[in-house]
């Protein structure tokens, strides 16, 4: 897209819809909604392959660029890759190396860059065991996830290390910080209410900030994305 993120360029505002992709109508209109509001990059699920199918029509609607968040099936990501401007993957349910080996090619001949979002809730089984539900272990899974993103010379990343609590996430942030030169996009995972979510955002995101750490950032709210 024509937004840049990191290398010193200013801060970028995302958010993500909660229209069901395949609903292309009311999908379209919450994101025209979002960017009068400012939002500057927009995440779509994209879970099945009548989303998959909806994605053209959404990318061909629209003014700003669009993610697409994929679990599990990395297929689904192989085909985003040619139609979306980035890919979100998590490397905790995406699959092993294998597979995401085949959606770096995708992200590499299409020229998007991935995001390798790490969520506390879906880590892998071997980091949970070796660090628990741990700001450590969401560090080496994001970081394990580049070292073998990178093998394949693949550099165009972002990561998020993502909890569902303030101090976690924070401590997570500044681990990472501290051993990597990519971009951070910076959200606390399924912050709440708009008043509950705004505050924990608010305290997680700003903190970061402050320090000069996060390069987009994202409220996650059960909320409208427009609030």
């Amino acid at each position: 897209g024509n937004v840049k993120i990191g290398g010193g360029a200013p801060v970028s505002i995302q958010s993500m819809t909660s229209t069901l992709t395949r609903d292309v109508d009311k999908t379209i209109k919450q994101i025209n909604e979002l960017e009068e509001n400012g939002c500057e990059i927009v995440r779509v699920a994209v879970p099945d392959k009548e989303s998959l199918l909806s994605l053209k029509k959404i990318k061909n609607s629209i003014n700003i660029p669009l993610v697409a968040d994929i679990h599990y099936d990395y297929r689904l990501a192989i085909e985003a890759a040619s139609i979306a401007d980035k890919i979100r993957i998590n490397p905790g349910n995406i699959g092993g190396n294998e597979k995401v080996k085949e959606v770096v090619k995708a992200a590499k001949d299409n020229n998007i860059p991935i995001r390798v979002g790490v969520n506390l809730g879906s880590l892998e089984k071997d980091l949970e065991a070796k660090y628990g539900l741990t700001a450590e272990a969401m560090v080496e899974s994001a970081l394990r996830a580049a070292k073998f993103i990178e093998s394949l010379d693949f550099h165009d990343i972002i990561f998020s290390l993502k909890a569902s609590d303030v101090p976690r996430t924070i401590k997570a942030y500044r681990l990472i910080a501290d051993k990597t030169y990519y971009p951070l996009h910076l959200g606390i995972s399924e912050a709440g209410s708009f008043f509950s979510g705004s505050i924990k955002s608010a305290i997680g995101i700003g903190s970061l900030l402050l320090e000069g750490i996060g390069d987009t950032i994202r409220v996650s709210l059960s909320a409208d994305p427009v609030e």
